[in-house]
């Protein structure tokens, strides 16, 4: 048992609770954007009223702590690996620090944006099914929150990519990283991703009903604009790093 409380099995342990509450986190992102929004589109009033009134709040209890959970043992793993010596400058914290970049904007987003938003689209089907009438701005909101959700699920798919890549593709993608300092090939590679990172979470969060929207208003462009994203970003690295 000694095993699981030094510095390695601390570290196992967080990574395990880490990989946990991303896959009900993630799990349940894909859930609302595959599954239910789109039986949202074509569910006649009462069925929609009574699934959110009974199903999205504990669907939202679940998404939100997954994301919660995910990003305090993030952050666990990031504060050991520096009391252990994990030099951040090397390819697998600079690949991990990518993904995580993008899954605190992920956790930014279910709770700042999408999780207020919901409340009040809960609270306007509750009043509506009490013969109430329903909150003027819900609709409003739940039309921004949707469209924080499908950039999260945009974003989910390169951040998992290079999560995945800082321990098998490291060596490919920055070969000579873990003999650098912070120099400028590496600056310049955290300035042109969180550009690129820092635009779409924008496109996102302006608007609904912009032009460069149109691939977050279906699944399969949704998905579709995750796979671009991830070239993207892979070009970046592979061409900087």
């Amino acid at each position: 048992m000694d095993i699981l409380f030094d510095q390695t099995g601390l570290h196992f342990l967080l990574r395990w609770v880490h990989f946990m509450a991303g896959i009900t986190w993630i799990g349940m992102l894909y859930y609302f954007n595959f599954v239910q929004t789109p039986f949202f589109k074509s569910a006649e009033g009462p069925v929609k009223g009574a699934m959110t009134q009974h199903v999205v709040p504990v669907a939202l209890w679940w998404f939100r702590w997954g994301a919660m959970f995910t990003f305090l043992s993030g952050l666990g793993l990031i504060e050991l690996s520096r009391h252990m010596g994990n030099d951040f400058s090397g390819a697998y914290m600079t690949l991990i620090l990518t993904g995580g970049l993008m899954g605190t904007l992920m956790w930014f987003n279910v709770w700042f944006i999408i999780w207020p938003a919901q409340k009040l689209v809960i609270a306007s089907a509750q009043q509506t099914a009490g013969g109430g009438e329903a909150i003027p701005e819900a609709a409003a909101r739940g039309a921004k929150a949707g469209m924080a959700s499908r950039t999260n699920t945009l974003l989910s798919i390169p951040m998992l990519f290079f999560m995945g890549a800082a321990s098998h593709f490291r060596d490919q993608l920055a070969p000579n990283l873990s003999t650098k300092p912070l120099d400028t090939p590496v600056l310049t590679y955290w300035i042109v991703t969180l550009a690129v990172i820092l635009l779409i979470e924008a496109n996102g969060l302006i608007g609904p009903g912009k032009p460069t929207q149109k691939a977050l208003t279906s699944v399969s462009g949704t998905i579709t604009a995750g796979f671009v994203v991830t070239a993207i970003l892979f070009l970046i690295a592979t061409n900087l790093l």
